[in-house]
This record gives structure tokens, C-alpha cells and sequence, in this order.
């Protein structure tokens, strides 16, 4: 783990956040608690992750309201990557969470056998 705790972007409405966050605290991992809905993660912060995961897809909170009622399944096609970006860093709700950013990684969503590899030092 860094010396910079992993910022960890959440919804207290989410139960997979929730559930993320009980994972982290019997880790006794550190982490920063960030509300995604009033905070949402950075440009930098989104390209890091897409980065990662190869797809920009793969960055949307496909089952969300405001994914669903803005269309995003067809305007990520029309829509430039930094077009993408802007309104991913404006708008929380489109953003897959939990939203986790170390200082080398990114986890999007929570697949426990994944944050388990990155948590494992702890």
C-alpha cells in the first residue's frame, strides 16, 4: 500500500458501497471516504481508471437513473472521450461505484476477490 490512503468515492444509498466499506474496516484498511455524489471523481481520476479497465463503458453506473434517463447507452457512441470525461467528472450518479483510487491502482465497483489482491498487505 502507498503512504496515501486510497481515496474511496461512495454513495451511503448504495449497498455495494456499503458493503465495500464493511470489507475495507475488517481489513482495518485506510482509506478516504469521498461522497460521489457531491464529489465526484476528477478527469485525472477517470482517465487513470479507464486506463485500467480498457473500456470507458466500463466507467457508468449502467443501472443508474440518470445513465438510463440520459440516454448514455447512445451517447457514449456520438460523444468524444473527453466529452465522456467532463460529464462523468460533473455527474456522480453515472459513475460506477465505489470509485477506489490508490496511488499505481483503481477499482470500480466491488468484485471481492479483486480488492482482496490489492488489499492483501494489510
Amino acid at each position: 500500500m502507498s503512504q496515501t490512503n486510497p481515496k474511496v468515492y461512495e454513495y451511503s444509498g448504495c449497498s455495494t458501497c456499503r458493503n465495500a466499506l464493511k470489507f475495507l474496516d475488517k481489513k482495518k484498511a485506510p482509506y478516504t471516504k469521498i461522497p460521489i455524489r457531491e464529489i465526484p471523481p476528477t478527469i485525472t481520476e477517470l482517465r487513470k481508471a479507464k486506463q485500467y479497465l480498457g473500456d470507458i463503458k466500463k466507467l457508468f453506473n449502467t443501472s443508474g437513473k440518470d445513465y438510463r434517463e440520459g440516454n448514455w447507452k447512445e451517447k457514449i457512441i456520438s460523444l468524444s472521450e473527453d466529452q465522456i470525461m467532463s460529464e462523468l467528472s460533473k455527474n456522480g450518479n453515472l459513475v460506477k461505484r465505489p470509485f477506489v483510487v490508490g496511488k499505481d491502482w483503481v477499482l470500480v465497483g466491488f468484485k471481492e476477490d479483486e480488492w482482496k489482491k490489492v488489499f492483501s498487505g494489510i
